[in-house]
């Protein structure tokens, strides 16, 4: 099985959160009266009268699932989700709920068509995110320095004032401290190394984010400080999708100045479970050879075990390779055949799913809105966000466990 991860484009209206599900509960209070401890609400008269003329249990209940009192109590009673209960209806009522499953498939497909058009209109507003998002590379990287007119924004501290007398002051006795110890080591201030854009940016934010961060190894570190630029390339034709393209300065590890991860990408509903539809889903991804330099691959390391020889009694040492945690695994995910029925084992499944979310979360939240994840702005309303749900599930528990609460309907 593929792990199915749906993508949020625009505005999904499908959108739920699990502690809002519908609760169904057994037959109310005022159903349940003495004498009658079914809950079924039948006349007694008529009840008598039926059994006197049939006599038959099975013709009995087949009448009492034509009284539409009785069937009022069982839907309360019994999980419309029951196959059970779907079995026990009545043909005509069987034949109604067909067109209406026929009606809902008319709704899914006309919200896959949403989505798709939706996606055109993203597809037009490209070439301005582009323009944009070239503009921040080149003041990350120090190609361009931002003028006084671009460095335009206000603070959010109450006390700018106050705060920026004191950066001043701080920045005025750091200079003074650099020139002096400059002089006592008889070096020249002027020879210092400049400090260029945003160094470490992209390496800050996965180490901040908490999905990215679990991936980060500390030898990838120094590899990740020379990230330059993510960006994001969207395919509306062959393989619908999208490419993420990681921008890597010249560095010591690998020869690679792009590395790539593809993820494809359905919209149309499954034809064979259409009603599992719940937007677009990526369905598959394929990440990229990466042309390491010698002894310089983070993704294996070598490892030594001893060998005892059972007859002679000899030990040797045998040095195996075998993959090491990094960050660069990414693009090397597991692999889906096409067109494959066999079943994947857990670990596997587990690990692409995994990767589905950080794909879609980085093409929709880190390269958006890189710059609030750099100065912890955006980290502040994921966790706000992330209690607002906590918290309605703490409500939901409390209304579980109320034995007078009123169930949902």
């Amino acid at each position: 099985h593929i792990p199915r991860v749906h993508v949020c484009i625009g505005v999904n209206r499908n959108a739920t959160n699990s502690s809002h599900k519908a609760k169904v509960s057994g037959l109310s209070n005022r159903m349940a009266e003495p004498g009658n401890p079914s809950g079924v609400a039948v006349e007694e008269e008529d009840h008598t009268e039926c059994i006197g003329e049939i006599g038959d249990h099975q013709t009995i209940a087949s009448q009492l699932m034509k009284n539409p009192g009785v069937l009022a109590a069982l839907q309360d009673k019994l999980c419309a989700s029951s196959p059970s209960y779907i079995q026990s209806l009545p043909k005509e009522v069987k034949r109604r709920i067909k067109a209406l499953k026929k009606l809902q498939n008319e709704v899914i497909n006309a919200e896959a068509q949403f989505y798709k058009e939706v996606n055109t209109l993203e597809l037009k507003y490209i070439p301005l995110y582009s323009q944009l998002f070239e503009k921040r590379k080149d003041i990350l990287i120090g190609k361009k320095e931002p003028t006084d007119e671009e460095c335009e924004w206000p603070s959010d501290d109450e006390d700018d004032k106050e705060k920026d007398e004191v950066v001043k002051l701080a920045g005025e006795l750091k200079e003074k401290a650099t020139v002096e110890g400059v002089k006592e080591a008889g070096g020249d201030s002027a020879n210092q190394p400049e400090v260029r854009g945003v160094p470490k940016f992209w390496l800050t934010i996965f180490k901040s984010v908490g999905m990215l961060a679990d991936m980060v190894q500390e030898h990838d570190e120094p590899i990740l400080a020379h990230l330059q630029d993510i960006q994001v390339v969207v395919h509306d034709k062959e393989h619908v999708g999208f490419t993420l393209e990681f921008y890597f300065e010249p560095n010591e590890f690998f020869t690679d100045t792009v590395l790539t991860k593809r993820y494809e990408m359905r919209y149309e509903p499954d034809p064979q479970d259409p009603f599992s539809y719940e937007g677009p889903e990526i369905i598959k991804c394929v990440g990229c050879t990466i042309n390491w330099n010698k002894g310089k691959n983070v993704t294996v390391k070598q490892i030594k075990k001893k060998q005892k020889h059972k007859g002679r009694g000899l030990t040797r040492t045998v040095t195996k390779q075998v993959q090491a945690d990094s960050f660069f695994n990414f693009f090397n995910p597991p692999t889906v055949q096409d067109g494959s029925e066999s079943e994947m084992d857990e670990e596997s499944e587990a690990l692409l799913g995994a990767d589905f979310e950080i794909g879609h979360f980085i093409r929709e939240r880190i390269i958006p809105r890189a710059v609030l994840f750099f100065t912890g702005e955006a980290m502040d309303s994921e966790e706000y966000d992330e209690e607002d749900n906590e918290e309605a599930e703490d409500d939901e528990y409390e209304d579980d466990n109320d034995p007078d609460g009123n169930p949902e309907v």
